[in-house]
């Protein structure tokens, strides 16, 4: 078996992300061998090595991933310091060390995944895939078309644009209904992105991450993906999911200049003597 980063490694076998990974190397929290290593390049023969974080032994695990549909009122992460209830407490404890992966606010419900394959959550997460995320959101007051528009083309956010793409499935006088897709996971992304347009979030759920649709799935319930889900999503995470762009015109040929009129001929004609 060939050599493997420490970090992957240890995504592989389900302690954490692999940016997770880093953060412990560097802490000083891994051992291989029983020596200390905070090198981020170090790599490792999984079947010689022996692993270790916080003096705990490390071997790779089986692959377990769920989708969860969030209630509101949970955290996304795996424990909080505030004492408030995270995604875990809905999950039983004999799927062992599971981590959240596209995090949802705590007032916002919706799709969730939960795996213990910390390099498919990296690759899940990390911007460059372009992962898409397709939610159902309720806005404050009535959508204008100009709104509607200037939404659909693309919005600048903190200096960096944002691609979106925005079906409108009902508008009252006080409300609109939106289906509204990114392609990126920032803090707070589609708040700030409908804020920013004066129409301020009221309900936010995900329906839609990368091929995953949330379906039927009662709230507060879980389910393991199927064998067909799992294949798209991991297809998923390694190839970039990225955003279909609009075809651009084709350039107009450029024209053939017309060839010269031929030169006449000089003909000779010989006269008898």
């Amino acid at each position: 078996m060939p050599l493997e980063r420490l970090q992957k490694y240890l995504a592989r076998c389900g302690v954490a992300s692999r940016r997770e990974a880093e953060e412990l190397i560097r802490a000083g929290r891994v051992k291989v061998n029983g020596q200390v290593v905070t090198v981020l390049g170090a790599k490792v023969d999984p079947r010689r090595d022996r692993v270790q974080v916080d003096g705990r032994p490390v071997e790779p695990v089986a692959p377990v991933t769920l989708m969860l549909h969030k209630p509101a009122g949970y955290v996304s992460t795996t424990r909080d310091p505030q004492g408030r209830r995270v995604v875990l407490d809905l999950v039983p404890k004999e799927f062992g060390r599971l981590y959240p992966v596209g995090r949802l606010d705590y007032d916002a419900t919706g799709l969730m995944l939960l795996t213990n394959d910390g390099e498919l959550a990296q690759r899940l997460m990390h911007p460059r895939y372009q992962v898409p995320r397709t939610y159902r959101v309720t806005v404050a007051g009535e959508m204008s078309d100009e709104t509607l528009k200037h939404l659909a083309g693309g919005v600048e956010l903190e200096g960096r644009p944002v691609s979106t793409a925005v079906t409108l499935l009902k508008r009252e006088a006080d409300r609109t209904v939106l289906e509204l897709t990114v392609w990126e996971g920032r803090y707070h992304l589609v708040k700030r992105l409908l804020e920013g347009v004066g129409h301020p979030v009221l309900k936010l759920k995900r329906i839609a991450f990368g091929p995953l649709r949330l379906g039927r799935l009662k709230r507060g319930a879980f389910r393991p993906l199927t064998k067909g889900e799992l294949i798209n999503l991991m297809g998923t995470a390694r190839a970039k999911f990225l955003k279909p762009a609009t075809p651009a015109p084709r350039p107009e040929a450029p024209r053939r200049e017309e060839p010269p009129p031929p030169r006449p001929r000089r003909i000779r004609v010989r006269t008898p003597q």
